[in-house]
């Protein structure tokens, strides 16, 4: 718990500095969060400091284009409201007094306007909850976003009032400024829900009266709204060229599918040819911003168990800009004017820190000191292994040693298997907070393997859409294969296995154990049980049919035969369950189906849930219980 997250590694307008956020886990008193600040250096490395330091925090860091001011969020006054810091330090401003809910934000490259996503809590929502008549009915009043702008500078009486630029029937999610600062692009849903995405496309407003003397007397600054990019195809992500002739952006597929399979597009601005860029190795890039000359657009995407910073011509030609030699990063940004990169940079045995590279040549520098000193207790060390799957694929994972292994002598294993199912295990840290105790498991004797089986990301879009209609089939057995090349190596012990995974992990944890008597144990956490009821009861309805080929009652068998509930009779495996009650991606229904059918069959198990927790755990107190009953319940049942 001691380990800082690092995030938002963002250099300067002219790449001289650095500024980022470190995350430390406060569980005093009544406490339990996590407070980030932001930090500042050279882009060498020197000069550092900590920019902000309020007990609420900061998030988001992004300087001004003048690099005087960075700007960020926080929740300080009691909200979630924008401010602003001089760069070589002193007081923060607070920008905006928003009393709803506020999202993204941006600053204008004239560095003149901010503009941000929000939606405005009105008088009678706040006087309908006080009264207590908040009811809603579903689909009704959603809660959609909204594009605004503030000035930079505050008028007259010392305010800057927000003025709408675009809004209406949809919820506004990314936007982009125009070189010119003339013009937003903005990728907008129907509504604010996590299903909708498949539906999203690309609009671009034109400002007005941004020259205004008297910014009070607008009403709102959007003129013309015009389509960018509105087809059957999810568009997202909008970038404009610096030199203001082309936007940018991802598309999917037609129709879009969960599995995810995009490429990136472009539109000219001045005639509306659309043209489609080649597929990248993984057919999921992170589009991430242009080359300062227009040349070229730079992306980001899995490859097998790391990531990779890619340059993509406008005539289609890929190079490569930065792959890291050792470990992976999770994070990366382009500052604006496309010189310079931040990331976060990890590996298997170094924590977490914040680098900056120079695009026009040299290494990548570390720039913050988050975790070097933290004490480094033994950690056994992660390698990548591969095996055969049953139908001859490669199957590829993580596989953690015992600090203290010692050749010849069998170790316990435990099988952590992992989200999505797209996710992918990556070479990072194992001794972050989080779900699994990853390091405390190796420093007491274990063997950890973390597998991608078929259906992960990173192996490219035929891997990822390989599980389609096969949940528990042939991902199970890449699971399984990979347990049986690491007894075959003489590693594990087969007496004394364990097996453990979250959501989709969760899915495929409660199906193993349904299958196999060989695991002597089984943590479930938010695990999807009974594929009929999760799809009626998630927040993603359309999400299991894309993989299962239809609706419930169009695709029974394939929905029964599919579920761990289907097959829970007989199961004498000892499981802990693990859920959120908050949780709606995964409902804690899902969790307690399966207690109940353990339970009524006399079967060991233990049931905890976690108040106010999502789908992922956040509170640093329910993410230390989580870890610790991980281990306490694995060294029950191994030791």
């Amino acid at each position: 718990m001691q380990v800082q997250t690092v995030a938002s590694v963002v250099p300067s307008p002219d790449g001289k500095r650095v500024a980022w956020t470190q995350s430390k886990a406060i569980m005093t008193g009544e406490q339990s969060e996590w407070v980030s600040q932001i930090y500042l250096a050279g882009a060498d490395g020197s000069g550092r400091i900590q920019l902000t330091r309020h007990e609420k925090g900061a998030r988001s860091p992004l300087f001004s284009p003048d690099g005087r001011f960075v700007y960020f969020s926080s929740s300080r006054s009691g909200k979630n409201n924008l401010w602003r810091i001089p760069a070589d330090g002193g007081e923060a401003e607070m920008l905006t007094d928003w009393k709803g809910s506020l999202g993204r934000f941006a600053v204008s490259p004239c560095g003149k306007w901010v503009a941000f996503t929000g939606v405005e809590e009105s008088a009678d929502d706040e006087k309908a909850k006080k009264e207590k008549r908040d009811f809603r009915v579903v689909g009704e009043k959603p809660q959609n976003h909204a594009l605004w702008i503030i000035p930079a500078e505050a008028g007259g009486d010392g305010k800057r009032e927000p003025k709408k630029a675009a809004g209406g029937p949809y919820h506004i999610e990314g936007f982009d400024w125009s070189p010119d600062s003339r013009f937003l692009a903005f990728e907008h849903w129907p509504a604010q829900e996590a299903d909708l995405w498949t539906k999203a496309d690309i609009s671009e407003v034109e400002l007005q009266g941004l020259q205004a003397v008297e910014w009070h007397s607008l009403q709102a600054v959007g003129g013309n709204v015009k389509a960018v990019a509105a087809t059957a195809a999810a568009e997202t992500n909008p970038d404009y060229s610096p030199d203001g002739r082309w936007i940018a952006f991802v598309t999917s597929g037609v129709p879009p599918r969960w599995p995810r399979e995009t490429r990136i597009a472009l539109v000219a601005r001045s005639s509306g040819e659309r043209r489609l860029l080649p597929e990248t190795a993984d057919q999921e890039p992170g589009l991430m911003g242009w080359a300062a000359d227009s040349s070229a657009i730079l992306f980001n995407e899995a490859r097998r168990t790391r990531r990779g910073i890619h340059a993509m011509a406008l005539d289609g030609r890929t190079r490569a800009v930065f792959e890291p030699a050792k470990g992976t990063f999770l994070a990366a940004s382009l500052n604006s004017q496309g010189t310079h990169l931040g990331l976060v940079m990890e590996s298997s045995d170094e924590a977490p820190e914040a680098f900056t590279l120079n695009l026009a040549g040299g290494a990548a520098t570390r720039v913050s000191r988050a975790n070097l000193d933290l004490p480094k207790p033994p950690l056994g060390e992660t390698k990548v292994v591969r095996w055969k799957a049953t139908d001859g694929l490669e199957i590829e994972g993580l596989l953690t040693w015992p600090a203290a292994y010692e050749a010849g002598k069998k170790y316990p294993l435990i099988l952590n298997i992992h989200g999505g199912p797209a996710g992918v295990f990556a070479e990072t840290f194992p001794g972050k907070a989080g779900i699994y105790p990853l390091a405390s498991f190796s420093s007491r004797g274990y063997f950890v393997l973390r597998p991608n089986p078929r259906g992960s990301g990173g192996y490219g879009s035929k891997f990822r859409f390989a599980n389609l209609n096969d949940w528990g089939g042939k991902d199970y057995e890449d699971l399984m294969g990979g347990v049986d090349h690491v007894v075959a190596q003489g590693l594990a012990d087969p007496e004394r296995m364990a097996v453990m995974g979250w959501s989709y992990g969760g899915f495929m944890t409660s199906w193993v154990i349904t299958q196999t008597r060989r695991f002597k144990t089984a943590v479930i956490g938010a695990g999807v049980t009974n594929l009929w009821s999760f799809t009626g009861t998630a927040d993603i309805p359309s999400f299991l049919p894309d993989y299962f080929s239809g609706e419930p009652w169009e695709n029974f068998e394939g929905y029964r035969k599919h579920s761990p509930m289907t097959h829970v009779r007989g199961v004498a495996t000892p499981a802990l369950i693990l859920h959120g009650e908050a949780d709606v991606r995964v409902p804690i229904s899902q969790g307690y189906e399966y207690y109940n059918a353990l339970k009524r069959q006399g079967v060991t198990t233990k049931m905890v849930v976690y108040p106010r927790t999502p789908h992922g755990p956040q509170e640093p107190k329910f993410q230390l219980d989580i870890m610790q009953r991980h281990l306490e319940w694995v060294e029950r049942y191994l030791r």
